[in-house]
């Protein structure tokens, strides 16, 4: 027997063995959650920045009408709007401040209800909430209905858990966000550099579990992989041994 055709045990042992390694560029999940500090406006920062990532693949639907054309729903619990403020159409992506639609959401309740009703809007390019904590209403079957409704209607959702354990949950792509230090600006260094995330990506149904620095570019997203993680790849590539028998 040829040693050499069978897979070798790092191969097996990877979860990319399985499914491809997430990258910018790839279509997003209909269901993410991102878990982030309230106090850094890094969760909804990496959810707009997905949001556009994720529209640019999708590029033109059946009818014609560009998906980058319909307009964003924002939704908020009345929690995530003292912790993090209200959106700031100024601060927005120009292409997203004459059609974002911003609802502010007395309850956990409300929010939800808000966010099943706009996945179920297929006149939305994507849907985005903030919810704090762990409210009880947030539970798994709550959840399960969110990522029935955007999977159906084709409506994606990024659902930016602010200051939350990471519980039950059915979303196909859980997040772990931290701001990173932005790079050095080409020709002024004084000057504030672009947005940067610390990325977990900790479950998806699709792709394998990883780290990533994120990085905004003028042209959408790009990811590269801190280097700790980088030393723990090398490592784990070495070939093994083999023998014919």
């Amino acid at each position: 027997m040829d040693m050499a055709s069978l897979p070798r045990a790092v191969e097996l042992a990877s979860p990319g063995a399985r499914n491809p390694r997430w990258q910018p560029g790839r279509p997003a999940a209909l269901h993410s959650e991102i878990f982030a500090p309230a106090g850094e406006a890094s969760g909804v920062g990496a959810a707009l920045a997905l949001a556009l990532d994720g529209l640019r693949m999708r590029g033109r639907d059946a009818e014609g009408a560009a998906a980058e054309e319909r307009s964003v729903l924002w939704v908020q619990d009345a929690v995530a709007r003292r912790l993090g403020g209200r959106p700031y159409r100024p601060g927005l992506p120009k292409s997203l401040r004459h059609r974002l639609i911003h609802v502010a959401a007395k309850t956990p309740e409300d929010a939800l209800f808000a966010l099943e009703e706009g996945v179920r809007c297929r006149d939305l390019a994507c849907v985005i909430g903030e919810v704090a904590g762990n409210p009880r209403a947030l539970s798994f079957t709550a959840s399960r209905r969110l990522s029935l409704a955007a999977e159906k209607h084709g409506v994606p959702l990024f659902l930016v858990r602010l200051d939350a354990e990471a519980d039950l949950s059915s979303a196909r792509m859980r997040w772990q966000m931290r701001a990173a230090p932005s790079a050095p600006p080409l020709w002024n260094p004084a000057a504030p550099g672009l947005p940067a995330w610390q990325a977990q990506l900790f479950r998806a149904r699709s792709h394998a579990p990883g780290e990533w620095t994120l990085r905004t570019l003028r042209d959408g997203l790009a990811a590269s992989l801190p280097d700790r993680v980088k030393a723990v790849e090398e490592a784990s590539d070495t070939t093994l041994p083999r023998r014919t028998a």
